[in-house]
């Protein structure tokens, strides 16, 4: 069995044999005897719009514009749309560092080609609109395509002015999100008592416990589902590293601990698009790839649990 690290230094020296890493075309091509599929996408419920089911967390390069600058986030979202991805999932930061981002979001590249998920993240209803008035303006967007309301916080306060901004047609979808197990009651009963559009939870394979009512209470109620912390904000790399990627994850097309995970996420059909989030376009292109080839079945993702339990 290989370590992880092998299996990256291989997975990425296919890609260098085929071309640059970060010109890789969509849709599909075949060179050299390889294949490279169509990226595969799931509807929002309801609406037949399709999203790409790998899609993009900012946070990290954002926060990094102060001291790396703008070229590795635009090299970055470049991948992800040379990948065939287009989501883009943010949350407000200062208005010098938004005012950047948005530089990079308003470019004729990206102007009209992303799905940009943004948030309020703030207490108190006046905090809240100029949260959505900063994204609007510094982003380039008087329509944003998904508005969430990070961590339900101020939930009450929020909800009807985000509502509001749907019906005015200054949001195309509403949502909430959690990234924590302990929001996990007080967002089921939401999703109970609401309708929206979007939820956005923390799943993996270290992290399974949404799959238990969150999951299947969105496909009930006719949700679109964004997934974050695939890898644990990290920490799933340092539980894994120790040990080899076992032999019969190639049973389902799996070439590293990162896709390893991330087929566990994109193997549930409640999913409509796992976000992963790296400052790395190399890193990105091997994500994106867990969307290709074979997922695991119910079984196969028993055994993954039990395996990563261990650790």
């Amino acid at each position: 069995m290989k370590s992880d690290d092998t299996n990256r230094r291989e997975f990425l020296t296919r890609l260098a044999g085929l071309g640059a890493v970060l010109s890789l075309p969509r849709g599909l091509v075949e060179r050299e005897g390889w294949v490279q599929e169509a990226f595969p996408t799931r509807e929002i419920p309801g609406t037949g719009e399709r999203l790409p089911i790998v899609g993009f967390g900012s946070s990290k390069p954002v926060l990094e514009i102060p001291t790396e600058g703008t070229e590795p986030l635009e090299a970055v979202l470049g991948t992800l749309l040379d990948q065939g991805g287009r989501v883009v999932d943010t949350s407000p930061r200062t208005v010098d560092i938004d005012r950047e981002f948005g530089q990079v979001l308003t470019r004729p590249r990206f102007q009209d080609s992303l799905f940009l998920a943004a948030k309020i993240n703030t207490e108190g209803e006046e905090a809240g609109i100029a949260q959505m008035r900063q994204s609007q303006q510094l982003f380039g967007r008087p329509t944003l395509d998904l508005l969430q309301v990070e961590s339900l916080r101020d939930l009450d306060v929020h909800w009807p002015n985000v509502r509001a901004w749907k019906d005015s047609g200054e949001a195309r979808y509403i949502g909430v999100t959690v990234s924590a197990y302990r929001n996990f009651e007080r967002l089921e009963a939401f999703m109970r008592s609401e309708p929206f559009d979007f939820v956005h939870v923390n799943y993996s394979v270290m992290e399974p416990l949404a799959e238990e009512r969150i999951l299947p209470l969105a496909q009930d109620q006719g949700l679109a589902v964004l997934t974050n912390r695939p890898f644990m904000n990290g920490s799933y790399f340092g539980r894994v590293a120790p040990h080899q990627l076992p032999e019969w994850a190639a049973g389902f097309d799996c070439e590293s601990w990162a896709q390893f995970s991330l087929k566990y996420v994109l193997s549930h059909p409640a999913v409509t698009c796992a976000l992963t989030e790296t400052s790395n376009p190399v890193h990105l292109v091997e994500n994106m790839h867990s969307a290709l080839g074979r997922l695991p079945d119910e079984a196969t993702k028993r055994r993954m649990r039990e395996l990563v339990s261990t650790f």
